[in-house]
């Protein structure tokens, strides 16, 4: 068998429908989309979530609860052990230090969070926009630093 021998299983194919070829056709006129309604218009079709005039279900169903846009900050969370494993003693760890040890995205950069899962050793300076309590206490008692920066 030759790659030119190659054809699709017989009855696997149809000839394309050419719509709007005359009454002859079959598919002249109105080309298969009937009379006048929203489907027969150019760009013709329901929005999502259309019932065909029904009460949709999202004007149903009771609305609990608000969101304000804008107003809460996704952080990119880091925990001690982490840095601890990453970091070499008396070295300085900020957000693009993060993203170099790939402990961060690079978008994460604007909002960084270190939590204090685990053990650490050896003295960091640690500078991070919000570090949890324990963390805190954890990074000073190995006589390291933290520095807060502005969100």
């Amino acid at each position: 068998m030759r790659l030119e021998d190659l054809r699709p299983a017989k009855g696997a194919t149809r000839p394309r429908k050419r719509i709007g070829r005359g009454r002859a056709s079959g598919t002249g006129k109105t080309s298969g989309k009937g009379h006048k309604g929203l489907l027969a218009r150019s760009g013709g079709s329901s929005r999502p979530g259309f019932e065909g005039g029904q009460m949709p279900l999202y004007r149903r169903l009771p609305k609990r609860g608000f969101l304000p846009y804008g107003s809460k900050t996704e952080f990119a969370l880091v925990n001690v052990k982490e840095l601890a494993a990453k970091f070499p003693a008396g070295s300085v760890v900020d957000p693009d230090a993060l993203c170099q040890a790939g402990l961060i995205k690079k978008a994460d950069r604007h909002a960084v969070k270190v939590l204090g899962d685990g053990v650490i050793e050896h003295a960091l300076t640690i500078k991070t926009h919000k570090i949890s309590d324990s963390a805190r206490q954890k990074v000073e008692a190995a006589g390291g630093r933290v520095e807060v920066l502005p969100l």
